[in-house]
């Protein structure tokens, strides 16, 4: 309990409102004592146990979540409702797109979306996926993903590709983004467009669209230079 008291001086020191305790994990004596915390102090002051936890999706790059085990009950109801309705929405999107990618264009054979804001597709090459995403800043994402679980591998793949922009992007008839991202251990290749999930149903099947029109492009494009590229290197 030796660390559980100091953060909670230090949050005393700081006069704060919320305390929230991160972890990998939440001992029964603390996440008591937090609940015990919610119920006697004022509506003014909150306190969180969160536990981290990593999620992976048949094939989709591993993802952070922050799992609340502790929190006000007001909190809760407005959370869940929160969360449950934009979860919803995205889940309603991404089982349109793979469903008519599954059925229409044979692209991949995954049959339920997730209440999640980005998908991963197989591309039939080892370590990389095709993504539709919404990102931050209010934008959509089309993605070739570089994630051969060794960071020196993915920075050759990327670089490779990087060699043949110009021929990729000629083909394509389009400017990617190129995303090296040296203070990671993947790589990026991305599409962008304006768009966020709470659109107008128009504007979100205009996105839905392009994603789809894309990912098809995308895989079209890259797949023969990627496995001549991999074949080569890995």
């Amino acid at each position: 309990m030796a660390i559980f008291g100091q953060t909670l001086t230090y949050a005393a020191g700081f006069t704060a409102s919320i305390v929230i305790w991160v972890s990998e994990s939440m001992r029964d004596e603390h996440r008591q004592a937090l609940e015990w915390l919610n119920q006697r102090t004022d509506t003014d002051t909150q306190f969180f146990g969160v536990v981290t936890e990593v999620l992976k999706i048949d094939d989709s790059k591993p993802a952070y979540h922050f799992k609340p085990i502790v929190f006000p009950n007001e909190w809760q109801k407005s959370k869940i409702q929160k969360t449950s309705l934009k979860g919803e929405k995205y889940r309603s999107y991404f089982q349109s797109l793979i469903d008519e990618l599954r059925e229409k264009y044979h692209f991949t054979g995954a049959k339920a979306g997730q209440p999640q804001s980005w998908y991963s597709f197989s591309s039939g090459v080892k370590g990389i996926t095709f993504g539709a995403n919404f990102a931050m800043g209010g934008k959509a994402r089309t993605e070739v993903y570089i994630d051969q679980g060794d960071a020196e591998i993915n920075k050759k793949i990327f670089d490779a590709l990087l060699v043949k922009s110009n021929e990729i992007e000629n083909e394509y008839g389009e400017k990617f983004t190129w995303e090296r991202l040296d203070d990671k251990r993947a790589s990026r290749i991305a599409l962008y467009r304006e768009a966020v999930i709470d659109s107008a149903d128009s504007e979100l099947e205009e996105t839905r669209q392009w994603h789809v029109d894309n990912l098809l492009k995308i895989k079209k494009v890259f797949l023969p230079i990627m496995e001549e590229i991999c074949k080569n290197i890995t």
